[in-house]
């Protein structure tokens, strides 16, 4: 039998993010993916032209569906669009025995909003405390605890104060820095560093989400979260490598990189 990991995120037309890229790694590092839609973007290599979020009920009636009958051996979540869908989902998360990742995603890689203001507080009071990991970028950091990463030192500050809202562990991606892509992964005892060459292209739509996927998918195949996020960092550099083009903007990684 097949891990069982379940994505409860936002839909991206264009296939390069959202639950579309959450299913690809999935499929790809061997896990059934299974979903739960929390909104509807209209998306392409050149942004976000509309979202539109689906009701709490929608999304508590496909969580409840999907686990009391099949299962779950780690859920990730993505694009939660407003207070109530945080909440909705946080409080469906806290009655589930199974490791959390959670991509507390604030904008997208255009720079498009995917997460009202006032959502935030319920981002830090109801769903970070529920997280086994959370994966924020440095705006998403910035967002969240007023940290702001300029240099790699600052990536220590910025995990201490995630690590107060309450997730066990943090994994503050660093990418937007210069020089090699690096990110730090601690508990708040135990620091992991993690380097990887920087490749410069245009292939980095959805590596947040991809990267959370992967995660999920090294811990529901019982990995420690250490094994399993450096596992994700190895197979999210291979895809931003391989990477293709799609439209004129800012294209896709390559899901599926190492099947060709």
């Amino acid at each position: 039998m097949l891990p069982n990991v379940l994505t409860v995120a936002g839909s991206d037309s264009g296939g390069g993010a959202g639950v579309q890229a959450d299913l690809k790694t999935m499929l790809a590092l061997g896990v059934h993916g299974m979903s739960v839609v929390t909104a509807v973007t209209a998306q392409n290599s050149l942004g976000v032209q509309g979202a539109w979020e689906l009701p709490a009920e929608a999304v508590r009636a496909q969580y409840r569906s999907v686990v009391d009958d099949i299962g779950v051996q780690a859920v990730k979540t993505g694009m939660l669009a407003t207070a109530p869908l945080v909440e909705a989902v946080a409080e469906l998360l806290a009655d589930t025995d199974a490791p959390v990742v959670v991509d507390p995603v604030g904008v997208s890689k255009h720079g498009d909003p995917l997460l009202a203001s006032s959502a935030l507080d319920s981002v830090r009071g109801a769903l970070l405390p529920v997280a086994t990991v959370a994966t924020p970028n440095l705006d998403e950091v910035a967002q969240l605890t007023g940290v702001r990463v300029e240099k790699e030192d600052d990536l220590r500050a910025a995990a201490g104060a995630l690590l107060a809202f309450g997730p066990r562990w943090a994994l503050i991606k660093g990418g937007h820095l210069a020089g090699d892509a690096v990110d730090l992964l601690t508990d708040g005892s135990e620091e992991h560093w993690l380097r990887a060459p920087r490749h410069d292209n245009r292939h980095t739509h959805g590596t947040g989400c991809t990267l959370a996927s992967a995660v999920a998918a090294g811990l529901a195949k019982g990995l420690t979260v250490p094994q399993a996020v450096r596992a994700a960092k190895e197979y999210v550099t291979g895809a931003i490598a391989a990477g293709f083009r799609l439209g004129a903007g800012i294209g896709p990684v390559d899901h599926g990189w190492r099947l060709r």
